[in-house]
């Protein structure tokens, strides 16, 4: 079973759920905004992928942050999306042991299967 996390409102979390259910794969959805991530699980989603690929630099909460200019570290980083997990990049997807972080749907075609 694929997990899926994000923001239900999201265009891209919208367009991924669609995806999974046009192709018959069952998925269990987590809108982070009514579930965050706890510290330890957010702590393994970057052991696993990095900082660099969760992070959406191009959203409107990195830009409202302000982060752009203040060049934090990566511990500050943590910090800041762990409060603010909208900044999560969309989707995220996991199966078993793999990690997919965002819309792509040639990549959701291998993934998947």
């Amino acid at each position: 079973m694929i997990q899926v996390y994000g923001i239900k409102n999201c265009n891209k979390i919208r367009d991924t759920l669609k995806w999974l259910k046009d192709h018959k794969i069952e998925y269990t959805f987590y809108d982070l905004k009514k579930e965050p991530l706890s510290r330890d699980e957010l702590n393994e989603f970057v052991h696993r992928i990095g900082l660099d690929v969760l992070i959406n630099r191009k959203g409107m909460k990195w830009r409202q942050l302000g982060l752009k200019d203040l060049n934090p570290d990566d511990d500050e980083l943590f910090e800041k999306l762990l409060e603010h997990q909208t900044m999560i990049k969309r989707p995220v997807l996991i199966k078993d042991e793999a990690i997919l972080v965002g819309y792509d749907e040639e990549a959701f075609e291998a993934f998947v299967h």
